[in-house]
């Protein structure tokens, strides 16, 4: 319980100020002519005891008013709300990923799919985002707390045509739409997971205005946007471009040799990024008409008994 107006309670200094008039000055319980045959002491009327009582009444209805007036509250703490983070997955869908060595009954992208979609159930407070890609990224599903519709998106993305236009890896391209969406965001937390299975294969030394991974990150850094690269079975050179964009946004590289190792990797992600909670929030519940109330009923009734017990003038 709390005060929201305590500086109201001054009003409660002025009854010491009437205590002390009264001592000064009394009242009379009966009024009659003065006379100098009525020496005291004088024998006490029954009224005084009942007036005594209203004057108190009066007394404690002004105390109370005052405590009204000071807004007595009732404060609860409400349940913290969780600074959820903002996040965008991006899925290898080249061909590569139909590779059935982490788990013989999947595929590099089923198991992919499956230990992203545990992932994201696991973060209800988290707004993330779906990009899948090979060649040219598709952003699949922007950032959001509905993860059932990004679950949908998540199983239903699909790999590319084996050997057709759009068979190649481009982890710089991918990555760098990813910071773009999220440097748009203001939340206190930014992060993109990637996950692949190779290297970058469209910005080669032969490829013109391609986006490298190098510029990716340092394009995700600019925007502190950290990188957590997974390398899924691995093709060569996988690992030296996780390393890279790990080290330079702030990240962490892992590497994934079978689909148990896929489910352990995002656990770790899981332990590292962690949602702040928000600061603690209070509901206040106002309690001041009950006080009102009393205040209300000693006033009433202290001023009704003074009009019965007093002499008319």
């Amino acid at each position: 319980m709390i005060l929201r107006d305590p500086w109201m309670l001054a009003l409660a200094l002025l009854i010491p100020l009437a205590l002390l008039r009264h001592r000064r000055t009394g009242d009379a319980a009966i009024l009659f002519a003065p006379g100098r045959f009525l020496q005291p002491p004088l024998p006490h009327s029954r009224r005084a005891p009942w007036l005594t009582l209203a004057r108190a009444l009066s007394w404690l209805g002004f105390a109370l008013a005052a405590l009204a007036l000071a807004r007595p509250a009732e404060r609860a703490l409400l349940p913290q709300r969780s600074l959820g983070l903002e996040m965008v997955l991006c899925l290898d869908a080249s061909s590569s990923m139909a590779a059935r060595d982490l788990d013989a009954a999947r595929t590099r992208l089923e198991v992919a799919q499956g230990a992203a979609a545990r992932f994201v159930a696991g973060r209800p407070d988290d707004r993330i985002g779906l990009i899948r890609f090979a060649r040219w990224p598709d952003f699949l599903c922007p950032p959001t707390l509905d993860h059932a519709a990004l679950i949908e998106s998540l199983n239903s993305a699909r790999m590319v045509e084996r050997d057709g236009p759009e068979d190649l890896t481009g982890i710089g391209a991918a990555v760098a739409r990813a910071a773009q969406v999220l440097a748009r965001s203001d939340a206190r937390s930014r992060l993109i997971i990637l996950l692949t299975d190779g290297a970058e294969t469209v910005a080669t030394e032969s490829a013109r205005g391609a986006i490298t991974p190098e510029e990716a990150a340092e394009f995700a850094r600019a925007a502190g946007i950290r990188v957590y690269p997974v390398v899924i079975g691995g093709e060569r050179g996988g690992a030296a471009t996780a390393q890279l964009l790990a080290e330079r946004t702030g990240g962490q590289s892992f590497g994934a040799a079978d689909a148990e190792s896929v489910t352990e990797v995002f656990a770790a992600i899981d332990r590292l990024e962690k949602s702040e909670l928000a600061e603690p929030r209070y509901a206040y519940a106002d309690r001041f008409l009950p006080v009102l109330a009393a205040a209300l009923a000693c006033l009433i009734l202290g001023r009704l008994l003074r009009a019965r017990l007093e002499p008319l003038p």
